[in-house]
Order: C-alpha cells, then sequence, then structure tokens
C-alpha cells in the first residue's frame, strides 16, 4: 500500500502547471525565442543580477550542454514531455574533450534549478561512468525531474568544499553509485533504481564532519541482489521513512577499501555514521535497517544544511535599511535580490516611486522624483521584487518593511 502511495504521488506530480515569470522560452517548433536550449544560454549576458527562467516547452531536445550563470532556471512544461537527451561514455569524453563537459546537463555555477524535465544520458551499456547531471556549484535543486543513466553516476554533484543540493519528487536510474553527491544533500519523496548488482548511493563528506547525505520518505528498487549504498572517503548517511524492495540484498552501506593496496584507502577517522528510522522492507526484514535515530522526524533540510540554506523558506527576504538623499533613496536587503518588469513601490501615504538603478544584487535605488519621502513601508505597485538565491517557491515581496 504505501508503495503504491508514493508511487501515486509521482504520477501526480509529472505535470506542473508554470505560474512565474519567464524570461527566454525554447520551443522546437519556432513558437519560442529559442529552438534550443544550447541557443537560449548562449543568449544570456555575461553577467546576470537577479534569477533568470528559461521555460522549455514539450519535445526531445537531442542536446547536451554547459551552465555557468548563477540564479538560473531551467523549467519544463512536462516532466514526462520535455526530454533532454543526449548519448555520453566519460570515457570516450576523457578521450575527446571539449569545453562543454562529461554530462548531459553540466552545471558550473550557483543557485541553479531544474524542474519538470526528464534527463537522460541514452548510451546503452551497463555499468561505465555516463553522466546525465554533473556539477560544480551549490544550493542546485533538481525539483520533480526523471533523471536517467545505464552507466554510473547519473547524478554527480561534486562541489566537495561548500556544495549543497536539494532533490524533491524525483526519479533516478543508473547503475554504480547513481546518486553520489560530495557535501550535503537532502532528497525526499522520490524514488531509485538499480540496473546493476551494485551500489545505488554513494557520499563524501571528507571535508567537513557536519556533511551529510540524508533521503526521506523515498523507494528503493532495482534488479535482484542490487545493494543499497556504499562510500570510499568519509560518509554519513540518514536514510528516513524510506521503503525498500524485496529486490535489495542482505548488504548494509559499506565503505570500499583496498586490502592489497592500503595506498588507495582513503583516512576513516569518524567511523560508522549510518543511520536508519522507520524502514519499510520488503519480504525479508533485515537487521541494519533498525532505527537508530532519535527525533528522526526533526531532521529537515534546514537541519541538513545546518542552518547555512533552507531551500524550503517562503518567507520573503529582509530590508535592512534605507538611505536617503536630495534625489533619490536606497534600500539594502539581506539577500541577493530579482527585478521583473517596470518595478514601482507604493508608500502608506499613496506616493510612487519609480526604479532607478540596481546598484549591485543586494542594493536597489528608488527616484524620489521631488517628492519627500515620508514613509518607511512600501507595497510593491507594479512589476516583481524577489529573492534570488535558489528555493522552492518564488519569495516574492508584496510589502517592504525596513528591518531596523
Amino acid at each position: 500500500m504505501q508503495r503504491a502511495f508514493i508511487l501515486f504521488i509521482f504520477i501526480c506530480l509529472a505535470n506542473v502547471s508554470m505560474a512565474q515569470h519567464v524570461d527566454i522560452t525554447v520551443a522546437q517548433d519556432g513558437s519560442g525565442d529559442c529552438k534550443t536550449i544550447t541557443e537560449a544560454i548562449e543568449q544570456l549576458p555575461d553577467t546576470t543580477y537577479g534569477r533568470v527562467v528559461i521555460f522549455i516547452k514539450n519535445g526531445i531536445y537531442h542536446e547536451k550542454f554547459r551552465i555557468e550563470y548563477d540564479n538560473l532556471s531551467l523549467i519544463g512544461e512536462n516532466r514526462d514531455s520535455t526530454i533532454i537527451k543526449y548519448s555520453l561514455l566519460r570515457t570516450d569524453w576523457m578521450k575527446n574533450k571539449d569545453a562543454i563537459g562529461e554530462a548531459v546537463v553540466n552545471i558550473h555555477a550557483d543557485d541553479v534549478i531544474l524542474k519538470n524535465l526528464t534527463i537522460a544520458n541514452s548510451q546503452p551499456e551497463i555499468g561505465p561512468h555516463a553522466f546525465a547531471v554533473y556539477g560544480r556549484g551549490t544550493r542546485t535543486i533538481i525539483d520533480n525531474c526523471t533523471i536517467t543513466s545505464k552507466g554510473a553516476d547519473t547524478v554527480s554533484l561534486w562541489d566537495s568544499e561548500n556544495g549543497m543540493y536539494y532533490h524533491t519528487n524525483c526519479h533516478f536510474e543508473g547503475a554504480v553509485d547513481f546518486v553520489c553527491p560530495r557535501g550535503w544533500c537532502f532528497i525526499s519523496n522520490s524514488s531509485f533504481y538499480e540496473v546493476k548488482q551494485t551500489a545505488a548511493i554513494w557520499h563524501a563528506g571528507s571535508i567537513d564532519k557536519n556533511q551529510k547525505f540524508v533521503i526521506k520518505n523515498s523507494f528503493f528498487d532495482g534488479i535482484e541482489g542490487f545493494h543499497l549504498g556504499r562510500h570510499h572517503y568519509e560518509a554519513r548517511f540518514y536514510l528516513i521513512n524510506c521503503i525498500y524492495s524485496k529486490h535489495m540484498a542482505d548488504k548494509p552501506i559499506y565503505r570500499v577499501t583496498y586490502p592489497d593496496k592500503p595506498e588507495k584507502n582513503q583516512p576513516y577517522i569518524w567511523g560508522e555514521r549510518k543511520y536508519f528510522s522507520n524502514s519499510k522492507k520488503e519480504g525479508q526484514a533485515f537487521n541494519w535497517l533498525t532505527d537508530n535515530i532519535q527525533n528522526a522526524d526533526t531532521i529537515s533540510a534546514k537541519w541538513t544544511f545546518d542552518g547555512r540554506w533552507d531551500p524550503e523558506n517562503a518567507i520573503p527576504p529582509k530590508c535592512l535599511k534605507i538611505d536617503e538623499s536630495r534625489d533619490e533613496f536606497v534600500l539594502t536587503f539581506a539577500e541577493e535580490m530579482t527585478i521583473h518588469g517596470d518595478l514601482q513601490i507604493k508608500a502608506t501615504d499613496g506616493t510612487v516611486y519609480s526604479l532607478k538603478n540596481k546598484k549591485d544584487a543586494k542594493t536597489i535605488i528608488f527616484s524620489k522624483n521631488g517628492q519627500a519621502l515620508k514613509s518607511k513601508s512600501f507595497a510593491v505597485a507594479n512589476g516583481e521584487l524577489l529573492a534570488s538565491q535558489a528555493s522552492l517557491t518564488e519569495r516574492k515581496m508584496n510589502q517592504i518593511q525596513i528591518d531596523i
């Protein structure tokens, strides 16, 4: 029953409507601004202040591309019908390197969002490295996506020092270590399918003792005898409210060592850190899935990232101060901000002020137009003002109250 319920959720979430600002539309039939995703990315300016949204209409896009722009969202029209597909073995790329990278989607930027997409590395071999998504940025969100490969390391987000990744409502599929984050990672309400008799998940957390890989409310399946997980480096796993199919081997998450070549073994100072809570196993129960976490319900994305990032936060940013001169006033925000449209704000006395300039990512200048500034509380009267940092929902500001 629980497995069926999870699969029902996945089906319902496969079609999510787009209700946010769009900067560039990609459509293969020519009805948008570009016909390919590559073309849309190439249209981006060298420097962007604020979040840019690329909306991708349904179609099969046979291309691979590189993202080097912070605060970029790629949002598909429909998860099952907006498909990015490319065939590439990592070994082939190593022999003939290009500037794009070794994956279908190559992320070399921060605060990137992938949503409502299917991303597939379509090479046919089972086992060898064949990345679908590869990344070296932090605060990466993958939401309502299907990401597949028959090879290893399907989703490889590898900012070892600062990497923070949030994935929800996704399906992941691949061979060896096909979801293998380095740093901090939180995944919820997702499914995993292992195509080879080896480990599905992998983690590296050797830079900071607090780095961790948390998976909640998810389902694991694969071929008969597949392994749940392994690691080479220091690692810390939390699996909470997860369901495991009858095909999974009775093999705990394990550390890979090389008895014949001890120089290859990685340091293991922090020891065993594999934690489980409320595991459900189809068929035979395994002792190593026994609960060993207290207060598992309190484990959240914010906790996973040690309070440094909360992608589930929906509260608008704070305005820290206002500086006034004769002809203008400047608002300084606690976070980087994005402006859409012709931004105007209205004071409580009814006076409307228009955007003059965006000084930098956190500072916005408004013209006084000869009008006295009598209020420090404003409403957004035209356009949009929102946080740039990656989050599940757009954190728009309707009211601006100076946080003095």
